[in-house]
């Protein structure tokens, strides 16, 4: 039975549509974006870009294709026909309708470039990522930490009660067969899932292009065009480094994070919670999992997610700089479930070099108890939503 969870995003799509005549949605494949719109615009018609026969009419007959929807309609992989957006901003500087057209897409770059292009000021940029835990708090689900690094986040494995290896098993050949060779020329498939499988093993590590692509056999260039198809697929984000003059030599390269755990986890080769408790990037996959729900809170809230880390020669790390105005927040992670004072280092380190900038500070766990330690709150995984509302009402 399909379960219905309510995406915390939907308000900021309503509002949109009251203010813009087209709203476009973003995010990786089976995030959710169709039931999204579907739920949210019910009585709106519906047409998949991915449908042949539809492509085909869009492409050949832009005109007589738009004309079928007089009052506008709902364009899912719109980046399948971007030249259909053209004739829609003609349409909709006529018509002057708001909330006439609502598009989905799931390739960042062609999309991006598309619509700079042609719906200019025109349209609302929404991202939708796979589900936050406040989202799937509404489940009521008992699920251990591990269960949720195991599972992942996206929406058709709770729905569905899916298996989470057989889900990430299929989806990868399906991206890869479908998405990578349409956006790149890859003559041997099996050598970009294993640059695939070599990133999952780096995730929340400082990415080095040189390193991996010695590994994978491929140049340097075809490592960065890689990583690039991964980002424009919404599958991986690259977290950029924070870097001033606070006296010490730091680290200007960016870390790698996969937009979902699960996805992870299953290029890692675990299968089950066992093989997850045992794995050494356990610690790795949990910063992966914190800090990409960091990003979904703000995105499903109509806001760019301001987030860096901070890493400096001697080793001192802040694991996530949320930066609001002049003011970084630093947020520590740790997997453990038991609360060490060790946690709070790299935080007080921050706070202490910049005590007007640096207020107070977070750090998130595994455990269940939760308090305030001096300027630092100790926070429980499932909570973060309420830091990032707690940091953005106290600066």
């Amino acid at each position: 039975m399909k379960i219905n969870i309510p995406r915390d995003i939907k308000n900021e799509l309503i509002a949109a549509a009251k203010d813009y005549p087209v709203v476009t949605i973003t995010g990786p494949r089976q995030a959710g974006k169709t039931t999204l719109v579907r739920e949210t615009f019910p009585g709106m018609p519906r047409v998949s870009l991915e449908d042949l026969d539809e492509r085909d009419f869009a492409t050949s007959d832009p005109r007589g294709f738009l004309a079928r929807f007089p009052e506008g309609a709902i364009f899912d992989e719109i980046q399948r026909v971007p030249t259909l957006l053209s004739y829609i901003q003609t349409l909709v500087d006529e018509i002057q309708k708001p909330g006439m057209f609502i598009l989905t897409g799931s390739h960042q770059v062609e999309l991006s470039a598309a619509i700079t292009q042609s719906l200019a000021g025109r349209t609302a940029l929404l991202k939708l990522l796979p589900l936050s835990f406040n989202e799937l708090s509404t489940l009521n689900l008992q699920l251990s930490l591990d269960e949720y690094m195991l599972n992942g986040m996206y929406p058709r494995l709770y729905d569905n009660n899916l298996n989470p290896t057989k889900y990430y098993s299929s989806y990868v050949q399906t991206y890869v067969e479908r998405d990578v060779r349409k956006m790149i020329n890859v003559k041997d498939l099996n050598l970009f899932q294993k640059f695939m499988k070599i990133c999952a093993g780096r995730v929340a590590q400082i990415f080095n292009s040189n390193s991996i692509s010695n590994e994978v056999g491929v140049s340097h260039h075809t490592i960065q065009e890689w990583v690039s198809v991964l980002e424009a697929s919404f599958l991986t984000v690259r977290l950029e480094p924070y870097f001033e003059n606070f006296g010490k030599r730091v680290i200007k390269s960016p870390k790698l994070y996969f937009t979902d755990v699960g996805l992870v986890a299953y290029l890692l080769g675990i299968n089950n919670v066992t093989q997850i408790q045992r794995d050494p990037l356990r610690g790795n996959l949990f910063e992966n999992m914190v800090i990409m729900d960091f990003y979904k809170n703000r995105y499903n809230f109509g806001f760019e997610p301001g987030f860096y880390f901070h890493h400096e020669s001697n080793e001192r790390e802040i694991d996530l700089l949320f930066k609001i105005s002049n003011k970084l927040i630093p947020i520590e992670i740790k997997s453990a479930q038991t609360f060490n004072f060790e946690f709070f280092k790299n935080v007080n380190y921050l706070q202490k070099l910049l005590p007007e900038r640096a207020p107070f500070g977070f750090v998130v766990y595994g455990g269940t108890q939760e308090q305030w330690i001096d300027t630092t709150r100790v926070v429980n995984y499932h909570h973060i939503l309420d830091v990032i509302r707690y940091a953005e009402e106290n600066v």
